[in-house]
């Protein structure tokens, strides 16, 4: 099994920043992707960014340019950096991991079966 907990949330104003990090645990070597996600009271949950196993990345079109993902393999740890911040961008972050595939089109799908608590971020305006 994989266990993740996320650190790093707090409440922030329009236009500034947050680094959030996913400290992993367990059989990590068993998953080929990961990920950043997202719910707002009321909303459905929403992929925010995907990180794979040969470092590429995929990033929903309302957080490209502001938010980076990355990861450090030595200390199982996984980062979301949120720039220039906007209200809409409060939510319940959840880190996420998980087996994928490359279809024909050479695009990865994952299967993210290992979630993290959530870390609370929340933008005031």
């Amino acid at each position: 099994q994989v266990q993740l907990v996320e650190s790093g949330g707090g409440s922030v104003q329009a236009g500034g920043s947050l680094r959030l990090s996913c400290a992993a645990s367990g059989r990590t070597g068993s998953t080929n992707c990961m990920g950043w996600f997202r719910q707002a009271p009321g909303k459905e949950r929403e992929g925010v960014a995907h990180i794979y196993s040969d470092g590429s990345t995929d990033y929903a079109d309302s957080v490209k340019g502001r938010f980076t993902i990355s990861r450090d393999n030595a200390k199982n740890t996984l980062y979301l950096q949120l720039n220039s911040l906007k209200s809409e961008d409060t939510a319940m972050y959840y880190c996420a991991a998980g087996v994928g595939y490359v279809d024909s089109w050479r695009k990865t799908h994952c299967g993210y079966g290992y979630w993290g608590q959530g870390t609370q971020v929340t933008v005031s305006s």
